[in-house]
C-alpha cells in the first residue's frame, strides 16, 4: 500500500503536538516540583492524595481546638491564681483577728476584706472571650450573684451557674473539658461567703467567729489548690495531644509530598529525552517538507 506524503506529515504533526506537549508538562514539573496537576495526571495517586488531605483538614481543626482548650484552661488558671492570692491575704487577717487588736484595726481589716470581697466577685464573674469562665455551661449570665446590704456591701453571694463542663475535641478519640468543674465553681461561692463572714465577725469583734470563718477559709483554699492542681494537669494534656497532633500533621505533609512531588533528576533526564525527541522530530517534518517541495516542482 502507497503510504502519500500527506498521511506522512499528518503523522509528524501529531507527533510534534504529543512531544510538545510532554515537553511543556515536564518543564512545568521542574520548574514546581511537582508531578500532579490534574486529576488524569495519575488518577489513584490523587485518590490517596484527596484521602490525605481530607485527614489534614481534621488535624488542623484539632489543632485550633488544642489552642482555644489551652488559652481557656489558662484563662482559668490564672483566675484561680488570683483568687488564691485573695485567699492567702483573707487567711493571713483571719490569724491577725484571733489574737488580741483593737477595734480600731478590726474595722480596718473589715474595710480591707470589703476590698477582697468585690474583687473576688469580679474575679469570680471573670470573662473570657465574652463567656463566663467560673459558670459551667451558663456562660451567658453572671454566675456570681451578690445581695448587698442597704450600705451597699455584699451580705451574701449565689451560684446560678450550673456543673456542666464543655468538652472540647482533640482527636478523633480524645476529648477534654477545659474549665473548672461544677464543685469548684460552687466552692468559689462558698469562699465568697467565707469573706463574708470573716468580715462580719471582725466587724462584731468576735473572736470564736472569726477563728470558725477562717477555718472554712483554710478549708476553701484547699479547693483552690486542688483546682489549680487539676488545671495544671488538662494543660500538660493539652500539650501532649497538641504534640501528638502536630506530629500527625507532619507524616502527612510528607506522605503528601511523596505521592505528588516530582523525582527531579528522572523528570530531569525524562524531560531531556524528550526534547531530543522533539528536535528530532521537527527535523524529519522539515526534510519533509522538502522533499514535498521538490516532487512538486519536478
Amino acid at each position: 500500500m502507497r503510504i502519500t506524503n500527506n498521511t506522512v506529515s499528518e503523522n509528524i504533526v501529531r507527533q510534534i503536538q504529543t512531544l510538545g506537549s510532554q515537553q511543556a508538562r515536564l518543564q512545568t514539573q521542574v520548574a514546581t516540583g511537582q508531578r500532579i496537576f490534574n486529576p488524569e495526571d495519575d488518577p489513584t495517586a490523587v485518590g490517596r492524595v484527596l484521602g490525605l488531605e481530607s485527614e489534614q483538614r481534621h488535624i488542623s481543626q484539632y489543632l485550633r481546638n488544642a489552642d482555644r482548650a489551652l488559652e481557656l484552661s489558662q484563662a482559668s488558671y490564672s483566675g484561680l491564681q488570683q483568687l488564691k492570692r485573695v485567699s492567702d491575704r483573707a487567711t493571713e487577717i483571719g490569724t491577725l483577728g484571733t489574737g488580741a487588736i483593737s477595734p480600731e484595726a478590726a474595722r480596718a481589716y473589715a474595710s480591707e476584706l470589703d476590698q477582697l470581697i468585690e474583687q473576688s466577685l469580679q474575679l469570680a464573674n471573670t470573662k473570657f472571650r465574652n463567656d463566663y469562665l467560673f459558670a459551667g455551661s451558663a456562660v451567658d449570665a453572671a454566675p456570681f450573684v451578690a445581695t448587698r446590704d442597704v450600705a451597699g456591701k455584699v451580705a451574701a453571694v449565689a451560684y446560678a451557674g450550673n456543673a456542666e463542663r464543655t468538652g472540647i475535641q482533640l482527636s478523633e478519640n480524645a476529648t477534654i473539658a477545659p474549665g473548672t468543674s461544677g464543685d469548684t465553681n460552687t466552692g468559689l461561692g462558698d469562699f465568697l461567703n467565707q469573706l463574708v463572714a470573716l468580715r462580719e465577725a471582725l466587724t462584731a469583734g468576735s473572736t470564736a467567729a472569726v477563728t470558725s470563718a477562717q477555718s472554712d477559709l483554710i478549708l476553701s483554699e484547699d479547693n483552690l489548690v486542688a483546682a489549680l492542681a487539676e488545671h495544671g494537669g488538662i494543660e500538660v494534656r493539652i500539650e501532649a495531644n497538641r504534640a501528638q497532633q502536630l506530629g500527625r500533621a507532619d507524616n502527612l505533609e510528607s506522605l503528601v509530598s511523596s505521592e505528588t512531588d516530582a523525582d527531579l533528576p528522572e523528570t530531569i533526564v525524562r524531560l531531556n529525552q524528550t526534547q531530543t525527541a522533539y528536535q528530532a522530530a521537527l527535523q524529519s517534518a522539515a526534510n519533509i517538507m522538502r522533499i514535498s517541495l521538490l516532487d512538486y516542482i519536478n
